[in-house]
């Protein structure tokens, strides 16, 4: 694993805080909905090559 995915990963999330906390400051709380889902996926959508990484190894291991 690699430290910049770990960072990558770090920042999405510190920009998501961010914005949901002004957008539920402002009184927009769908909003604030909506970017915290798309902060999920976009983190999710970062780490499948890792996760896809994970499971080949865990077959390799028990010979599946």
């Amino acid at each position: 694993m690699d430290i910049g995915l770990i960072l990558r990963a770090l920042g999405v999330g510190l920009c998501v805080a961010i914005a949901v906390q002004i957008l539920n400051k402002s009184g927009r709380d769908d909003q604030a909905m909506l970017v915290s889902l798309a902060g999920i996926i976009t983190a999710l959508v970062c780490l499948v090559t890792e996760i896809g990484a994970l499971f080949d190894t865990v077959r390799d291991i028990f010979g599946l």
